[in-house]
């Protein structure tokens, strides 16, 4: 027998919860094939098997807690196949049995992230054109084929929809004012579904909640806000994109521009860049900065390390790849590790300002927000539309002064208006 034990989770992470299992008792279970999801508070990761054998007996069952070193389990050997019976003579009259209905999500390649997108969708993975590496099916394959299939469906409701138009209208005008009663076809459908449903917290959302609460409590946090034109870096990237993807084999987004300035101004302001231990300031000479990714099973922040000597190319290649992986659910511990400085951007999903939280124990956290034309009062006195963003430093109050704070948020403002200044770092 060989033991299928619980392995490092990584920094200070001693504790797991068994999410799910991929094999059932008796499985047959080649090498290095995932065998079991284990969730911590960081990140979902896969054990895989030690050997090639036979699944034997599962020592843990999912939703139990287990600790690193604990046992999950046993492979044995053989192939884990019995001999098929021979089949039982049938009348010429009786019908073929009808086929099992083919499990959503059996396929062990899956990721994490992507095994429960097609559980929760009842998606055949066969039928979904994978675009990973090896044909591996990712979360935006799932995505895009969920559009396909919404935009088949939208094409026959709109035929349907120019056929009962007037009746549409009409019903809805009464439903508005309260006068067309439910049909019994309503009814059905509002008493089809339960009203609530509980369903357990994951660790990482168990995680996210009590950080988040602990840095409320455990900080003196507080908020500035600047705006930031963008016309700058906009004309520097369209004007470069295709030869920097070219170059580089990655898009140029707006992430590297900011994680430079970021680092810049922390240069100047260490004490952004610092953090409180008992009694003592720990003041950082590196740079460290976290990138905010939503992921499906909430938040996570994997770490750009040293990008005061990476290139603009190199940062934007570890963003997409981190960025990608931790959609995937196959983001390491190691890669979301200490961190000294914070930046999210909620622009992507529409916000146009926001008050981010700290993320202990760091004392600083910069947002990014929506670009939106606005507008400006230029220093001639004309008018102009200027694509502009509002910027958010969240900063803990205990270390770092009010000046501090404005003044950090100041110099990302002037280094994203004239990005020159990051080539010659003043």
């Amino acid at each position: 027998m060989t033991e299928i034990i619980v392995p490092t989770l990584g920094e200070s992470v001693t504790e797991a919860t068994v999410a799910k299992w991929l094999k059932a008792e008796g499985d047959s279970v080649a090498m290095d094939e995932p065998l079991v999801e284990l969730e911590t508070d960081k990140v979902t990761l896969e054990v895989n098997a030690p050997a090639a054998g036979t699944l034997g007996k599962i020592a843990v069952a999912e939703g139990e807690n287990v600790e690193v070193g604990a046992l999950l389990g046993e492979i044995g050997e053989g192939s884990g196949q019995a001999p098929a019976p021979e089949p039982e003579p049938k009348p010429e009259s009786a019908p073929e049995p009808a086929p099992e209905p083919k499990e959503a999500a059996s396929d062990p390649k899956l990721s994490p992230a992507v095994r429960k997108m097609v559980e929760d969708h009842f998606l055949d993975p066969s039928e979904i054109n994978g675009t990973g590496k090896g044909g591996r099916i990712t979360k935006e394959d799932v995505q895009a084929h969920l559009d396909t299939r919404g935009a088949k469906r939208g094409e026959n409701d709109n035929v349907k929809g120019k056929e009962t138009a007037p009746d549409a209208a009409h019903s809805a005008a009464h439903q508005l004012i309260g006068t067309h009663p439910l049909s019994d076809q309503d009814t059905d459908a509002a008493a089809a579904g339960p009203r609530e449903e509980r369903v357990r917290m994951t660790r990482l959302r168990q995680s996210i909640a009590t950080r988040l609460k602990e840095a409320q409590h455990n900080a003196a946090m507080l908020t500035t806000f600047n705006e930031v034109d963008m016309t700058a870096v906009m004309d520097l990237r369209s004007r470069y994109k295709d030869a920097f993807e070219k170059k580089h084999g990655v898009k140029l987004g707006f992430m590297s521009f900011f994680v430079k300035a970021a680092v810049q101004a922390l240069k100047e302001f260490p004490a952004v860049n610092a953090e409180i231990d008992g009694g003592d300031i720990v003041y950082k000479n590196y740079y460290d900065i976290g990138v905010a990714v939503s992921t499906q099973q909430g938040l996570v922040v994997p770490v750009v390390r040293d990008a005061e000597r990476q290139t603009m190319a190199r940062i934007e290649k570890n963003i997409s790849d981190m960025g990608a992986r931790a959609r995937e659910g196959a983001i390491s511990m190691e890669d979301m590790r200490g961190g000294t400085f914070t930046i999210t951007n909620g622009g992507v999903f529409g916000s146009l300002m926001s008050t981010p939280i700290l993320n202990p124990p760091q004392s600083g956290i910069l947002g990014m927000h929506k670009i939106q034309s606005r507008p400006m009062v230029m220093p001639d006195g004309s008018i102009a539309a200027r694509p502009m963003m509002y910027l958010a430093l969240s900063y803990d109050h205990r270390i770092i002064d009010g000046r501090e704070a404005v003044s950090f948020l100041v110099r990302i403002k002037d280094a994203i208006e004239d990005p020159q200044r990051l080539l010659i770092d003043i």
